[in-house]
């Protein structure tokens, strides 16, 4: 079966199962979905044939129901598209199921990029002591964030694991029976859900997933690298934002973030008593089984009852699991003791926290805070800071910030964000008394633009009663094009600041600084936010190293490409040596966390994948760029940036966006607890805007505008002027400038502009919408002309195949949803009454959820 090329491995075993399982799913009776699936195959088929006719949604529509329905009412009409919507929204998890199920069949799980494959390689190169040496202090983070761009609720998470496992077993009565469940299944949720409900939907896949697949991972280098040797390095960390992140989400409160906190420490011990009465039952020896009887009666304990006062800890248990060991190797010949390795590394791995619970805020807020406190520090007559210092410049405040201490009391605030962002400090401080250290040791400042907004941080940390040295990474997260721009000198600051510099040698001389690929690509457009971030890491690299400190980058990154996704392993693998590689940390959210991390195999198979991308950065070869390739690409991304930028400013943008497009509605639904923008203005401002949306939004339209506008004009400069072969030899000579533009083939391959081909007659927007179809053909174009292939992602048919099958299952809601937008704008003219048009905006809001969990294979 392995043999069969990957493609072919791909049809066999999910596009011809989906098929049979998608037959079973279109005849099965469900109370509400009466003919549905009979009808949905004829819409599809309207569908398909109109676009290549060139009608628009609302013509393909009323074609179907002149052909396929009697004279039917308004009411029968709108009632037979939300069943289609309902059906659609099943068809996309059976396929996501069914493509789960496949995965070991279809990724080869010991080929180019596993650990096994890294591991060969190096015993063939005659480096595995270099690989040793480089895996002793390589980490790589996943940070878990709810950011909405994929929810299911648990029900239907549940259902995908069983069909996962029944289409597996190929156990046909299971599997109709939960496609049965399935159709009685509510997907959307009535009510948005509380930053603690995203926490415990997260806390799911840490429990079934990331649980089991990291050990397995650490036990594999530990065995087969480290020939059985203890490792003294955890190698895959886990973070987790939800509970912890309060930028722009006013419903994360310090309650939330004790209790998430409190969830994932009661999760890890749940899972270690789980495994200890496990391991009782084969523990059965004299000395040996006394230690896991009482080790079971105090996990008990701590999951069932949360303690006001903690005197339980990963040191306490790893070291009675120690003790048995060393009695199951001297008496007991070592009877079982891969299984408990197994459980000590657990307990390494995870210690008493699961995950680290980052605290997150936007230095706009804090400064607020921050001057907030000063004042009602100053008006208690306390002496902390001098009378003066808001009248000082930002230097001098910065020479105060880095020394000041205290233990405030948040009760002599006047302000309720200065009160919330103390509270959320001495939170953290309770989390590393019950869950460890490591439970909640970073703090990141986003919108981070001057070395002021960091000491703001720093000086509010050391408010907070911390004895001796300060036990958290205080991380500014640089994102706009300006700030990127500017980080270095923001470094340097801190680096010569000797307070600070003094903390980050306590802090093992290491620096985390996020990177945030969303905004930056908001900002700057596709090109300039990926070659403007590498350069930020370039002289960030350069600044650390001159002043002896390891910097760490934690990339922001989404699911599609716009937003820093798309192949993020091949990124990893080809930074070179003037960027920090140490330690790979990237976000993971929404259909990335499903779709990359959602089962064993999946998350088995790409965590090694970016520890192998880090191994073939650091041990086997070194993708460096030229001279005359850094020419090439800031040019080009100039070029990019200024059209990008003029693109931004065109008179139509914002009201084509807020009109013609979902964008309002994203902050209708209820995937998420946070809220689509900063602040709360009624009024569209684009630097308040949230990424997600944004993105979201061209997504919805199938334009896909922020990955890839300006890439086209970009590529035609050297066309017109007669150097495009610079362009191709610079293509195949760099890893990264060949994955950027990969991944930009991938935004342009799930672009569909017929479906919206109907705008570019509209007398307000037409000529904005040619702009924008231009600049996608003419990115197309010279993209086929760079790689010289005549079709996009040919060189990907897999993911290329998993795409157009995604894609088609949605169509008709593509349709649908655009047909429902056109409807409210013809009421909305008309004067229509507010019951039709909330009826065709709920159909918008609901084809939302379709289209977005679709879109899994943007990761």
């Amino acid at each position: 079966m392995n043999n069969l090329p990957k493609l072919d491995r791909f049809n066999e075993n999910v596009l011809s199962k989906y098929q049979i399982y998608n037959s079973i799913f279109t005849t099965l009776p469900f109370d509400t979905i009466d003919d549905t699936g009979v009808l949905l195959p004829l819409l599809h088929k309207v569908c398909n044939k109109g676009f290549k006719l060139g009608k628009n949604p609302t013509e393909i529509v009323e074609h179907f129901f002149n052909k396929y329905q009697d004279e039917p009412t308004e009411k029968e009409k709108s009632d037979l598209l939300f069943r289609f919507i309902q059906f659609i929204e099943r068809q996309v998890v059976l396929f996501d199921a069914v493509e789960d199920a496949a995965y070991p069949i279809v990724n080869n799980m010991d080929g180019f990029g596993t650990l096994r494959n890294s591991k060969e390689q190096a015993l063939l190169s005659n480096k595995k002591d270099e690989l040793k040496a480089h895996l002793e202090d390589f980490k790589v983070r996943i940070v878990l964030t709810a950011h909405p761009t994929q929810f299911y609720p648990g029900s239907v998470l549940g259902i995908i694991t069983d069909l996962d496992r029944a289409i597996q077993n190929d156990d046909l009565l299971l599997i109709r029976k939960l496609l049965a469940q399935l159709g009685k299944t509510p997907f959307y949720k009535k009510e948005k859900p509380s930053p603690f409900d995203e926490a415990v939907s997260l806390i799911w896949y840490l429990e079934h997933v990331f649980y089991h697949s990291v050990p397995k991972i650490y036990n594999y280098i530990q065995h087969h690298i480290y020939d059985g040797e203890p490792i003294e390095n955890e190698i895959i960390e886990l973070g987790f934002w939800p509970g912890g992140d309060r930028d722009g989400n006013p419903f994360v409160t310090t309650k939330i973030t004790l209790d998430v906190a409190e969830r994932l420490r009661q999760t890890i011990l749940r899972n270690y008593y789980r495994d200890i009465r496990r391991l009782k039952r084969r523990f059965t020896f004299d000395g040996v089984q006394e230690i896991f009887a009482k080790l079971e009666k105090r996990l008990y304990k701590h999951v069932v009852r949360s303690y006001t006062k903690v005197n339980f800890s990963q040191k306490i248990l790893l070291d009675e699991l120690y003790a048995a060991r060393e009695i199951i190797v001297n008496k007991h010949q070592s009877l079982f003791v891969e299984e408990l390795n197994d459980v000590i590394n657990k307990v390494r791995i995870f210690g008493f926290h699961f995950a680290t619970l980052d605290i997150r805020q936007d230095s706009r807020v804090h400064h607020k805070a921050f001057t907030q406190i000063v004042e009602d520090l100053l008006k208690t007559g306390d002496t902390t800071f001098p009378k003066n210092y808001l009248n000082l410049s930002e230097e001098e405040q910065v020479d105060i910030l880095s020394v000041v201490k205290g233990s405030i009391d948040p009760s002599i605030l006047t302000d309720e964000t200065s009160v919330k962002t103390i509270e959320s400090i001495y939170a953290l401080k309770e989390i590393q008394q019950r869950n460890g250290e490591r439970g909640a040791n970073r703090y990141i400042i986003s919108n981070n633009q001057s070395a002021l907004h960091v000491m703001q941080t720093f000086a509010m940390l050391n408010l907070c009663g911390f004895e001796n040295e300060l036990p958290i990474d205080v991380i500014p997260l640089f994102e706009t094009v300006e700030d990127l721009e500017n980080a270095e000198d923001v470094m340097r600051t801190l680096y010569s600041n000797k307070v600070y510099r003094h903390h980050v040698a306590k802090r093992k001389n290491k620096q985390t600084i996020m990177l945030g690929f969303s905004d930056g690509t908001k900002d700057g457009g596709y090109l300039m936010a990926n070659w403007g971030i590498f350069k930020a890491k370039e002289a960030l690299t350069r600044i650390s190293r001159e002043f002896d400190i390891e910097v760490i980058f934690f990339d922001g990154r989404g699911g599609p490409p716009a937003r820093g996704g798309g192949k993020t392993h091949q990124f990893y693998a080809s930074l070179g040596p003037t960027i920090e590689d140490k330690e790979i940390q990237l976000t993971i959210q929404g259909q990335t966390i499903s779709s990359n991390f959602g089962t064993l195999n999946s998350s088995q198979y790409n965590l090694e994948q970016l520890i192998s991308s880090g191994i073939k950065n650091d041990v086997f070869t070194k993708d460096q760029l030229n001279d005359s390739h850094r020419e090439l690409i800031n040019d080009m991304a100039a070029t990019s940036y200024q059209t990008y930028v003029d693109f931004k400013n065109h008179d139509k943008f914002l009201p084509y966006l807020e009109k013609m497009s979902t964008l309002k509605y994203y902050a209708k639904t209820n995937i998420g607890s946070r809220p689509s923008k900063r602040g709360g203005s009624d009024k569209l401002d684009f630097s308040a805007l949230r990424a997600i949306p944004f993105v979201g939004s061209w997504s919805q339209l199938k334009q896909n505008v922020p990955g890839f506008f300006g890439v086209g004009t970009a590529l035609k400069k050297y066309e017109d002027a007669g150097r495009f072969e610079e362009i191709k030899e610079f293509y195949h000579a760099s890893d990264f400038f060949r994955t950027l533009l990969e991944n930009s083939m991938m935004s342009l391959t799930k672009s569909f502009f017929g479906l919206t081909s109907y705008m570019a007659d509209d007398e307000e927007f037409g000529e904005f919408w040619k702009v924008i179809f231009t600049e996608y053909e003419t990115s197309k174009r010279l993209l086929l002309k760079l790689t010289g292939e005549s079709e996009l992602m040919e060189s990907f048919p897999v993911g290329k195949a998993s795409i157009e099958i995604r894609e088609q299952i949605v169509l008709p809601l593509l349709t649908i949803q655009q047909f429902a937008l056109k409807k409210i704008q013809e009421l909305q003219k008309t004067g229509g009454s507010a019951e039709e048009i909330e009826i065709y905006e709920k159909m918008v809001m609901r084809s939302l959820f379709g289209n977005i969990n679709a879109s899994r294979n943007s990761a």
